[in-house]
């Protein structure tokens, strides 16, 4: 595996997905050859992440290749040193999640987002959530919090969920 063109080549898969979703195909599956969903696989990813980019790029332009980058490049941080290159087994249970209209210290969406976000970090969202998708996207424009930065924040506190609600509640007065 190269390093050091990560981005590179991330950034053409990225421009083939948005390119065919603009020109009508669907399906995630559908969209890369064998080659390059071993490159996906290898740093963590998998087509639907690009899919969804793609979809969400050709529906309003979000959240766009330099944070898909971004997110991308903090989840294949923790691959490939916290996973050691082994993808988790587990896929989280989209029932699970709190309502969208939770609160926490008068911050809705925060109790959902903090477990979708550990599922982005591990690799175990299920095909029907996307990191980063509108409703997240709201979130973070609200308080005011890059959606790299918070999947960097919820891994150094993946066991701490106080620390994160605290940061986000220091980060939303700042604002």
């Amino acid at each position: 595996m190269k390093h050091y063109d990560f981005a590179d080549k991330f950034r053409a898969l990225y421009d083939k997905a948005v390119k065919q979703y603009a020109a009508g195909q669907r399906g995630a599956e559908t969209f890369f050859n064998a080659d390059e969903k071993a490159f996906l696989a290898a740093n963590g990813l998998n087509a639907q992440h690009l899919y969804d980019y793609a979809e969400d790029h050709n529906a309003g332009g979000e959240p766009g290749y330099d944070r898909a980058l971004a997110i991308e490049s903090v989840r294949r941080d923790y691959f490939l040193n916290v996973q050691h290159g082994k993808a988790s087994t587990r896929v989280l249970d989209e029932a699970s999640l709190p309502p969208k209209d939770a609160a926490v210290q008068g911050i809705s969406w925060l109790p959902r987002i903090i477990p979708k976000t550990k599922a982005k970090l591990r690799g175990e969202l299920p095909p029907s959530l996307m990191y980063s998708c509108g409703g997240d996207r709201r979130f973070f424009k609200e308080h005011d919090i890059h959606p790299a930065e918070f999947l960097s924040l919820v891994w150094r506190n993946e066991n701490n969920d106080d620390a994160i609600v605290a940061w986000v509640v220091q980060r939303s007065r700042a604002k």
